[in-house]
């Protein structure tokens, strides 16, 4: 089964309601919540979405929308190796080479974001959610 990783910001669109990004990035959700794929993101993504949505909706909706995400995205661990690795690469964005990192370390097959730009030394495959569903679909 193929392992996407998701990033900061196509959480993002679906807490906080981004109505021109979030049709897709709820469908990838979904097909992970059908088990067609298995969701994957980076325990960092948790605070940035809690401190983010919490001052939009508050603690208690943040904190509900965090706990049914977990229920559907396997949480991977932010290491020392990736701290380091991230700390001592190219990545204009520090996030962003942990999210990176994250994924690499853990054998994702691709990364779902909207920033693919922020990614351009990739290994692993880069998709928006939109260019996802149309190679899938």
């Amino acid at each position: 089964m193929k392992k996407l990783f998701f990033d900061t910001d196509v959480i993002l669109d679906i807490s906080i309601q981004r109505e021109m990004n979030i049709k897709d990035s709820i469908k990838l959700i979904n097909f992970v919540e059908e088990g067609l794929y298995k969701g994957y993101t980076s325990s960092i993504i948790f605070t940035n979405v809690y401190y983010i949505q919490r001052k939009l909706a508050g603690h208690e909706v943040s904190i509900s929308f965090l706990k049914n995400l977990r229920l559907l995205l396997t949480v991977l661990n932010v290491n020392d190796s990736i701290i380091q690795r991230s700390l001592e690469s190219e990545f204009k964005d520090f996030e962003d080479a942990v999210q990176y990192f994250t994924a690499v370390e853990n054998n994702m097959d691709c990364i779902i974001t909207r920033n693919i730009n922020d990614y351009k030394k990739s290994t692993i495959q880069v998709y928006t959610p939109t260019e996802f569903l149309k190679i899938i679909e």
